[in-house]
């Protein structure tokens, strides 16, 4: 665990101590509680960071409709390493300048969040069932073809 890291942890875990909180946490009540308390101090990275991932969620919510109807995301991510450090590019699907190498990598990216999301997924379910020995065990498929499947049909509208 980073110097950070272990800071953030200390001062949550005296947020809870102090404000009596149990239960789930909300990260900004924490952030503000810690900012006001003087234990966060943020610098020009930090805001240069914060700023940057709101830029990177507009991206991320961005979406089209092509002539076929279907909804699609219109800016893709895929990191690259500059030196010691990784940057996350984002490219248009609609620009003809973007280059398919950026999507090939996006994609494959984005597949591979997805099967580590599956395996930790997994795992936390079977931890669940062996601290919890439910009844009925949690069971969690991980076939989704049926899924993408019955979402790709068409909308039937009702009258």
């Amino acid at each position: 665990m980073s110097a950070y890291s272990s800071q953030v942890k200390n001062y949550v875990e005296r947020y809870q101590a102090e404000s009596g909180v149990e239960g789930p946490l909300d990260p900004h009540e924490v952030a503000a509680w810690a900012l006001l308390n003087g234990l966060h101090k943020p610098n020009p990275k930090t805001i240069i960071d914060a700023i940057a991932a709101d830029i990177a969620q507009v991206f991320r919510e961005e979406y089209r409709t092509d002539p076929q109807g279907r909804r699609y995301r219109a800016k893709h991510a895929a990191a690259h390493k500059r030196g010691n450090r990784t940057l996350s590019l984002w490219a248009d699907l609609d620009d003809p300048n973007a280059p398919h190498s950026h999507f090939v990598r996006s994609f494959a990216q984005r597949r591979q969040q997805i099967v580590g999301d599956c395996l930790q997924l997994k795992t936390d379910v079977d931890v669940y069932n062996d601290k919890r020995n439910p009844v009925e065990s949690i069971q969690i498929p991980l076939d989704f073809t049926l899924d993408v499947a019955e979402l790709q049909q068409p909308l039937r509208k009702v009258a």
